[in-house]
């Protein structure tokens, strides 16, 4: 069994749309189960969840929060939670308006550098998104032409030190795990130890997160070494975590490397997540 549990369409910043991704997982990369993650939305679960049973694959419904621990950006999945929960749809909203606040800002900074774009501009690259954030301005970036693709728009402007990078909320960590598991969900920590989590996201972190109701580690990842992967899956069998593996799928939105079913969760631990 083939199991993908965190991918991403256009409702945020993925290129597919979530029927092309589920008809994508099931006919290209031959998936049985996949988990459509979008940052911080649900609103494409309908659409995955009609193409699911139209082309026999099993959707897991997920999410992905953008949060922060100790200064760091960390992200946060969620799988079959309950979207209507009052607690957790609001903290999504508050999310969700940072990534608008923050965009006008970003525009001016790149104004500043002589690369002027227009919100609607940004608009038109983000379509059905719940809200517009880094990488659709990188790709109105691309389309006027001033850098060649997402990465260099990432590398030198839209990153931590870029030189239009500007911050924007993100919710706490530990208080998105208790949301997620509040509404009846299942909370597993997204490529931990990457783009610079690792210097907070401790062992003795893990532990503490394990008993503000953490199920597991996505442990397998493109953005993992073959060593980081099996450090994390020491300290997740040692606190008795979920181990899942994942694509992180953006469509044309991340490189070959990151396609459909680039990395696996084990059917043994998909049964130990959601049962």
């Amino acid at each position: 069994m083939r199991i993908d549990l965190h991918t991403h369409s256009n409702r945020s910043d993925g290129t597919d749309s979530p029927a092309q991704l589920v008809r994508n997982a099931r006919e290209v990369a031959g998936l049985d189960v996949v988990a459509l993650t979008d940052h911080d939305a649900t609103t494409g679960w309908d659409e995955a969840a009609a193409e699911a049973d139209r082309v026999g694959i099993r959707l897991v419904r997920g999410i992905e929060i953008s949060t922060t621990f100790q200064g760091e950006s960390v992200h946060l999945l969620g799988y079959e939670l309950d979207p209507t929960d009052a607690a957790l749809t609001a903290e999504l909203d508050r999310v969700l308006g940072g990534r608008d606040d923050r965009l006008p800002r970003v525009l001016e900074k790149l104004a500043e550098h002589g690369m002027p774009i227009t919100l609607e501009e940004v608009a038109a690259q983000s379509g059905n998104a719940a809200a517009s954030g880094r990488p659709h301005i990188a790709d109105a970036m691309v389309a006027k032409g001033y850098i060649k693709d997402r990465d260099e728009a990432f590398d030198g402007w839209l990153n931590t030190n870029g030189r239009a990078y500007v911050e924007r909320y993100s919710a706490p960590l530990v208080r998105a795990v208790q949301l997620v598991k509040a509404a009846g969900g299942r909370a597993v920590v997204a490529h931990p130890w990457s783009r610079g989590s690792d210097r907070v996201l401790t062992p003795a972190v893990f532990g503490q997160l394990q008993e503000a109701g953490l199920d597991g580690i996505e442990v397998d990842h493109n953005d993992h070494s073959d060593a980081t992967r099996a450090t994390l899956r020491g300290i997740a069998q040692e606190l008795g975590l979920v181990v899942t593996g994942s694509s992180d799928y953006h469509g044309t939105g991340k490189s070959e490397q990151f396609r459909l079913g680039a990395n696996l969760t084990a059917p043994e631990e998909l049964e130990r997540l959601l049962g």
